[in-house]
């Protein structure tokens, strides 16, 4: 994925999830977890009415969201990692993209 000036993208997700504490990431995790599920409901009822620039809309917003999930859980693994070897949580920093995009599930 590559922004408009052509560096590769970095999600809203990066921007300020650095700044956040458990509590908040699980809290957007939630939220993100709820537009993707509105997301995809919409997207089955707009395959009874085809209309392809609201699901191409749709499908890109999907996108965005499973970086942003994946950044998300991401970062607070890390927190919660650091917090168990006796390190600063607040020092867990979010990875990019390609970084996050890479690992298995």
């Amino acid at each position: 994925m590559r922004s408009p000036a052509g560096r590769p993208a970095r999600s809203r997700a990066l921007s300020y999830a650095a700044r956040m504490d458990d509590a908040s990431l699980r809290n957007r995790i939630e939220a993100l977890v709820a537009e993707e599920r509105t997301l995809h409901e919409r997207e089955q009822a707009d395959a009874e009415q085809p209309s392809e620039e609201p699901l191409q809309a749709d499908r890109e917003r999907l996108s965005q969201i499973s970086v942003e999930l994946d950044q998300s859980w991401d970062l607070l693994r890390q927190r919660r990692a650091r917090r168990d070897a006796g390190e600063n949580p607040d020092e867990a920093q979010a990875r990019d993209v390609n970084t996050v995009e890479k690992y298995l599930q």
